[in-house]
């Protein structure tokens, strides 16, 4: 709990900061550097036998850099703390990119489509309106789980290390976690390692979205649909948030030219929805932050009331 304080400071850093263009056009922001790292490996160990064996050393040899650079950097103090979870949190980015598409969409489904394809895999060249707002949303709620929730518990739980190790994690998996050809193999652990990292943090987020909303009534048909979900942890905070806004999300939809049949979640409720569903998003993604930060100010006032 002792790392509470410092947290607090980094959410506010990034809430007013985010990602600030002066500094990442002059240095390389580290998520490109992990990129980097994740790409070597892959080109040079990702070829003949044994790849699940290579893929798992990738990872561990990542996860050990990373532990690594996080121990380093906290020696560097509180100060050095706060500054990087603050460049590792996406709260800031997260909401600019989810409100771009809302902007966008009321301009035209042309600027939507390109809007919307900076933040999911998924074809975007043929959406509909409704389902571009529909993506933007999918978005926000898992990556509110993956950028911001997530990273909390891991610097929570074992501070800075943890949360470098989180982020590499994260960011191998949506490298090479896939299941393609090329990385069905390599990419297993990395996978694995992910769905594990993010077990708690993803129902947390969802628990997070409902109590904001007033719906924790609707926990048992949020885990219902949760457990349709092709993804083990992403289907909570979207069920969360499709029963926090009445909306229908997940659904039919294509990846490489190949249409997938996959299941709705809430599927029952309203869909047509445009760029002012994707606004109540972004507001309830404000509204989760500030229940983290409040907790975790609640957190650090128990630390010092306890510690006198």
């Amino acid at each position: 709990m002792s790392t509470a304080l410092p947290l607090a400071a980094a959410l506010l850093l990034d809430a007013v900061f985010g990602e600030p263009r002066w500094l990442w056009a002059r240095v390389p922001h580290p998520a490109v550097l992990m990129g980097r790292a994740v790409d070597t490996l892959d080109r040079g160990l990702n070829r003949g036998g044994a790849r699940r064996l290579k893929g798992l050393c990738a990872l561990l040899i990542l996860a050990a850099a990373a532990w690594a650079t996080g121990w380093l950097l906290s020696l560097g103090g509180p100060l050095a703390e706060i500054a990087s979870a603050a460049i590792l949190l996406a709260q800031k980015s997260l909401v600019q990119h989810v409100r771009a598409v809302a902007d966008a969409l009321r301009l035209s489904a042309g600027d939507a489509r390109q809007a919307v394809a900076m933040i999911v895999s998924r074809d975007c060249r043929d959406m509909s309106g409704p389902e571009i707002a529909r993506a933007a949303i999918e978005s926000a709620a898992e990556n509110l789980s993956d950028g911001v929730v997530a990273p909390v518990f891991w610097f929570l739980l074992a501070g800075l290390p943890g949360l470098c190790v989180y982020k590499i994690v994260n960011t191998a998996d949506s490298m090479i976690g896939y299941r393609t050809p090329r990385h069905a193999r390599f990419g297993w652990a990395a996978a694995r390692c992910d769905d594990l990292l993010n077990l708690i943090p993803a129902r947390l987020t969802a628990l997070a979205i409902a109590g904001v909303a007033r719906r924790i009534a609707d926990w048992p048909a949020i885990a219902a649909d949760a457990r349709r979900h092709r993804s083990p942890n992403a289907g909570w905070p979207e069920a969360a948030i499709a029963r926090a806004l009445d909306l229908a999300l997940a659904g039919p939809r294509s990846y490489d030219g190949a249409m997938q049949q996959l299941a709705w979640v809430n599927g029952d409720a309203r869909r047509q929805i445009g760029a002012d569903d994707i606004d109540a998003a972004v507001g309830i993604l404000w509204r989760v932050w500030a229940l983290g930060l409040t907790t975790l100010c609640g957190l650090a006032a128990l630390t010092v009331a306890v510690s006198n």
